[in-house]
């Protein structure tokens, strides 16, 4: 249950002031007076007002001199200014020079002002909230993983900030693992929407026969398997955001038909002939330059431009390693949680380790290598013993004495020279499904493709393997 709205109340009156007090009172607010501007900035001083009530007119200091100092001090609260007949120019003035959040001409109506006064104060609110993520953000971001200190990341918290409070289309671009998922949830507890749902879809990994279904949703029916109506993302995300993932691996039919969603805020279920109004913040994100996708014909223009209304690119990790350090923190606080662990601190020859590393796989790579350092260390210092190989500087196999038995390393790919790239590929993709327990999903994250990407390698390994067991 949010607290009562705090109003300070500033006229020269006493019969207003008074009048003013007993209905905001009986509204259920908390009520303060002042008779000018003076007392009301030292009321101020203890009186944290959530909205500003103040006549214009008053002896001392008047209510623009007021709403000038507050406003040069950086601390005004929304304020509501109440002027007499002919005095409306001044009014507006006030609204437009110093940022008052709206005016009333006496004699003020209860109606009008009750709704006015209520409203400026969930704006106060929503400010006041913002205001706190803002200092979060100066560290780690809106969510969990989204840290950084340094100028890159400040650059895309600044960009946060400004894009997350508006209803426009996001982009959100950068290499897989930096993160863009974390972006999109920061951008929903950043707006108004933070009490609706987020909803996240990968485009890549839904077959096309699905999309549409999974998107717009189904009437029973409308084909084979349909046994009932089904929601779509769009309904199930209603005053909320939708994140589309991989957005160019949509098929172009279905672009054009959310392009059409976008501009026209409406949806239809498959098989039925209504549409009905939907309130979603469309968020989405792609690993592939998006200028790019849209030359190779993988993604419409159009729906780039209308998605490109704020593009944030997150940088990859090699770029950014003075923030490792902070991002190492975050990470083991949220590991030894998750594990139950006490690890505490990191030895000087891993954060070297870390520092060489160019980190293919960003952030997640780097989470994934914490996650198998705490649960081998289990408590105290994370020493190079407990990374993988990799990371250890340990000499190859071709390095190894030549009569020395070849030691089987998980961690390590060895190829026989001559090998083509395919092959290369090939065995790339099965160790790391070998690596990942066979989750496709994570295979494909750490190896920076897509999952339809990786599903149609493996069939084409299939088809080559069955098609030299037929001959």
């Amino acid at each position: 249950m949010h607290p009562p709205i705090k109003v300070l109340i500033v006229d020269d009156e006493a019969s207003q002031r008074s009048g003013l007090a007993g209905m905001v009172s009986a509204w259920g607010m908390t009520a303060e007076t002042a008779a000018e501007g003076e007392e009301a900035m030292r009321k101020l001083a203890t009186f944290h007002a959530d909205v500003i009530l103040t006549d214009l007119n008053m002896p001392g200091l008047d209510g623009f001199g007021l709403l000038a100092r507050l406003r040069d001090a950086g601390e005004m609260p929304p304020a509501i200014v109440l002027t007499a007949y002919g005095n409306i120019e001044t009014a507006v003035k006030t609204v437009h020079e110093l940022g008052a959040y709206w005016f009333l001409e006496k004699p003020i109506q209860p109606g009008p002002l009750e709704i006015l006064i209520r409203r400026a104060g969930s704006h106060a609110a929503l400010r006041a909230e913002n205001r706190a993520m803002e200092r979060d953000l100066g560290y780690k971001g809106a969510a969990g993983d989204l840290v950084g200190t340094s100028p890159k990341m400040q650059e895309i918290f600044a960009l946060l900030q400004q894009a997350g409070p508006s209803r426009a289309c996001v982009l959100i671009t950068g290499e897989s693992g930096t993160g863009k998922e974390l972006v999109a949830r920061s951008l929903h507890a950043l707006s108004t929407r933070r009490h609706g749902p987020f909803v996240a879809i990968n485009c890549a990994a839904l077959p096309e026969t699905l999309m549409e279904s999974e998107l717009f949703g189904h009437e029973k029916g409308s084909f084979t398997g349909a046994s009932e109506r089904r929601a779509g993302c769009f309904e199930v995300a209603q005053n909320g955001t939708l994140l589309l993932d991989e957005i160019g691996e949509m098929p172009l039919a279905t672009q054009a038909k959310l392009l059409r969603i976008l501009e026209d805020s409406k949806v239809r279920r498959l098989g039925s002939k209504n549409e009905f109004e939907v309130d979603v913040r469309v968020v989405a994100a792609t690993n592939k330059a998006p200028e790019e996708a849209v030359r190779e014909g993988h993604l419409r223009q159009d729906l780039f431009y209308r998605l490109n209304v704020f593009h944030i690119h997150l940088p990859p990790l090699r770029t950014r390693k003075e923030d490792i350090p902070a991002l190492v923190e975050a990470l083991l606080a949220s590991l030894n949680h998750k594990h139950e662990c006490r690890v505490t601190d990191l030895s000087p020859a891993v954060l070297e380790a870390f520092a060489r590393h160019d980190w293919p796989g960003n952030v997640r790579e780097l989470r994934n290598v914490l996650e198998r350092a705490v649960i081998l260390a289990g408590e105290g210092t994370l020493e190079m013993k407990h990374l993988p190989a990799f990371l250890q500087n340990r000499p190859l196999a071709a390095a190894t004495a030549p009569d020395a038995p070849a030691a089987e390393d998980r961690d390590t790919i060895r190829l026989p020279i001559g090998a083509t790239v395919g092959e290369a590929e090939k065995e790339l993709i099965l160790r790391t499904l070998e690596h990942t327990n066979n989750n496709k999903t994570r295979a494909a994250e750490i190896l920076g493709i897509s999952l339809k990407t990786l599903h149609n390698k493996l069939r084409e390994y299939n088809a080559k393997d069955d098609g030299g067991a037929a001959g």
